[in-house]
């Protein structure tokens, strides 16, 4: 099934760009204007010039920036063709984790085969924006992240037994992430991973909006004079495979802002949603979240919303649905495991029933807003920017794996895997 393959890296030479550490970013959609600036501040060469261009002209401008860089031999392409080991190491709730995966060229395959699974629904912006930049670079910058079901053990087996040695990089991001990065360049390990990957389906993680692009790219690529069989490297991108069944991932939440409704009272909103959900008023955050997530575990669906009433006065109360077949009757064809997804029952029953938050909506963000921070949901509300928000409990991997198995895709923004992965530890030049 899954196609993969050892690749020559394009990677910085640290001699001449400096520590790996200042050469790096998280991923593009996450950096604000101000973080973008400190990246450069700290290393002229950092990979966010090239990832996330600004200004007018910035498509070109990456591309003009990538010539300059391989001009000075900043990056460059490795002399040998290997799989390369990304490791990460971090603390979360109190607990060490630890987490591997290889990153590889994979074959690209159309999503109706049934090898490569998304689970989220994208934005044309976001894709317009990826492919105007591949188009102008012919490169990867970063790996599209996706999931793969090992029971047996057996690819961490062969994963680990080449990060006996030294890394190639290595260092401490400022959210305390330790990242590494090993090459195997074993053409055993290498055959052996390759047949492996033979019978794996792939569950896209995090790029979705990339791995659409790297689509168009190679239908660009054909209509240029390139071929169209296997050998060709636009046939493959950048991806980087993590085990599905390890118990280290860690899946947070994406939280919601509703802002700029035309009319919004909490009182009438809570009416409206107490015909679905049972309401509870919470004396605070920490017992509104502590009972979403007891909730969680006895198997009920359920949120915090949090807002102010007529008097100012900020208020939480935790919503739980009533009816467990209501998703049924809306999305009489979906599958168990879309039908159990907080995302598809806040928006559906919740947003789109309370407020007249419909998909289109959605999509435009005309009135709702994503964070990952709960603190920033609650300071939305706070200073005045929001209406309100809904805070949730995280997706659940087998929820991913289950949905994207069933042909269907989730809402946009289900899914926050943590950490992220770093990018500018490897590239892959395609043309």
């Amino acid at each position: 099934m899954a196609r993969i393959k050892a690749f020559r890296a394009m990677r910085y030479d640290t001699a001449k760009a400096g520590e790996i550490s200042t050469l790096t970013c998280p991923p593009y959609d996450i950096i604000s204007e101000e973080q973008r600036a400190g990246y450069i501040d700290a290393n002229e060469y950092n990979i966010v010039r090239l990832e996330l261009p600004a200004g007018e002209n910035r498509y070109e401008k990456a591309g003009e920036t990538l010539d300059e860089y391989l001009g000075k031999g900043v990056l460059a392409i490795d002399d040998t063709p290997g799989i390369y080991i990304y490791g990460q190491e971090f603390e979360f709730e109190g607990q060490k984790k630890q987490l591997k995966g290889i990153v590889t060229l994979v074959g690209l395959e159309e999503f109706h085969k049934g090898i490569i699974l998304p689970h989220e629904e994208t934005l044309s912006k976001a894709k317009a924006d990826r492919y105007n930049l591949m188009h102008a670079t012919g490169c990867n910058f970063s790996q599209i992240y996706s999931l793969y079901s090992d029971p047996s053990g057996s690819i961490a087996k062969s994963i680990n037994a080449e990060t006996d040695s030294e890394p190639i990089y290595e260092f401490t991001d400022k959210e305390a992430v330790t990242h590494k990065l090993w090459k195997c360049e074993n053409q055993t390990v290498i055959d052996q991973l390759v047949d492996q990957f033979a019978d794996k389906k792939l569950y896209i993680a995090d790029g979705h909006h990339r791995y659409e692009t790297a689509m168009r790219y190679r239908t660009y690529l054909v209509e240029f004079g390139f071929s169209d069989d296997e050998t060709h490297p636009g046939n493959y991108v950048m991806m980087i495979l993590a085990d599905i069944d390890n118990d280290e991932l860690v899946v947070l939440p994406t939280h919601r802002i509703i802002h700029s409704l035309e009319e919004f009272s909490l009182a009438d909103t809570l009416k409206k949603l107490s015909a679905d959900f049972d309401i509870n008023p919470q004396s605070n955050l920490d017992s509104a979240v502590s009972a979403i997530e007891s909730l969680d575990k006895q198997g009920e669906k359920a949120f915090v919303i949090y807002s102010k009433d007529e008097r100012g006065t900020p208020l939480f109360h935790t919503l739980t649905l009533k009816n467990k077949d209501a998703m049924k009757e809306i999305f009489p064809d979906a599958s168990d495991a879309y039908r159990s997804l907080d995302v598809s029952v806040l928006h559906s029953v919740a947003l789109e029933k309370a407020f007249g938050i419909d998909e289109e909506n959605m999509a435009a963000q005309t009135n709702l807003r994503y964070t990952r921070s709960m603190s920033a949901a609650l300071e939305a509300v706070d200073g005045g920017n929001a209406d309100c928000c809904f805070l949730l409990n995280p997706t659940k991997v087998w929820q991913i794996r289950d949905v994207a198995a069933a042909g269907e895709k989730m809402p946009q923004k289900s899914t926050y895997f943590y950490p992220k992965i770093i990018t500018g530890l490897v590239m892959n030049k395609i043309v």
